[in-house]
């Protein structure tokens, strides 16, 4: 299994990112697990930027649709025109048909223009007047979102928020990374250069490879105990479904691809399940009231679990 083409792709990316390092690898564990990333956090720390950039590296279809509080839901999916010359409708395609999409500040759209995306990150496809159109492959959704300003803002529902595999936090700059983003920018803005290093293709193919990599017995528990301590937690209302394990789990075989590896580690899931899981977890009332945050009882939990001895 060669997945060196990651090692380019990271490489590419970071000719306008500077560090980020992290972040820029769960994305690309969010693609070989075939998934899709929600990136919050304050303005201007390169969101949207990491997002084109990313998308301009891999090649392939890319759409960018601003949400804002008087999108439909059709100006997603498309909608059907009538033909006056053919006696038909003929049905126009919306930006989802794509292979990345940039769903720039999703949280100040309606919930119903929110939701149409649901069919489309989960089933990869969608319907318009009862007909069903399949979306092309790899189909990647990045969005991202401002978690300080509330006003005019449609926070994400559960259900939505589920359909992510990954919540990727940037953070701000070290003071030697600020200093190289001005050097950097000071003249040129380098995405205007970014040629991509591959295609759509070559994504589908890691994509495949990705599930060749073993994972044993032991991690497998190591993962449903860490799920399901926490449906016991006290602090939380409710603890992460099924469909998070099974995130949890691709996600770890994609980063044991990043690292060279055909098998998971238990370090990949511990790595892996503040990011994979904490969206997806909800706080009872009394523990955001206490200024608990899902993040930290997630690590908790983690400390606490009894890691397996890694096995090849």
């Amino acid at each position: 299994m060669d997945f060196s083409l990651c090692d380019r792709i990271i490489e590419n990316i970071s000719r306008v990112i500077v560090g980020k390092q992290h972040a820029l690898e769960l994305l690309l564990v969010t693609i070989l697990a075939d998934g899709h990333a929600l990136i919050e956090d304050v303005p201007g720390l390169g969101k949207t930027l990491m997002a084109k950039s990313l998308a301009r590296t891999i090649g392939g279809a890319f759409k960018r649709v601003q949400f804002t509080p008087d999108l439909l839901p059709s100006d997603i999916t498309g909608f059907n025109v009538y033909d006056q010359q053919s006696g038909h409708f003929t049905y126009q395609s919306g930006p989802v048909i794509t292979n990345i999409l940039l769903a720039d500040e999703i949280n100040r759209t309606i919930p119903r223009t929110q939701s149409s995306l649901l069919e489309s990150m989960e089933e990869r496809q969608v319907t318009v007047d009862g007909k069903t159109y399949l979306l092309p492959h790899p189909f990647f959704v990045m969005a991202t979102q401002n978690p300080i300003e509330l006003e005019g803002t449609f926070p994400l529902p559960e259900a939505q928020l589920d359909r992510f595999l990954l919540k990727i936090q940037l953070g701000y700059p070290k003071r030697e990374e600020e200093i190289s983003i001005l050097e950097r920018f000071r003249e040129l803005d380098p995405l205007e250069s970014l040629e991509a290093v591959a295609n759509p293709e070559q994504i589908t193919g890691l994509q495949g490879e990705r599930k060749k990599i073993k994972i044993s017995l032991p991690v497998r528990e190591y993962i449903a105990d860490i799920v399901r301590a926490t449906r016991a937690n006290a602090s939380l209302r409710f603890g992460a479904s099924p469909r998070g394990s099974l995130g949890l789990m691709r996600a770890g075989q994609a980063l044991a691809a990043l690292r060279g590896r055909d098998f998971v580690l238990p370090d990949d899931i511990k790595q892996l399940a503040v990011p994979v899981l904490a969206h997806r977890l909800i706080l009872t009332d009394e523990e955001r009231l206490r200024g608990g945050t899902a993040e930290h009882l997630l690590t908790e939990i983690i400390e606490q679990m009894p890691v397996p001895a890694p096995t090849g």
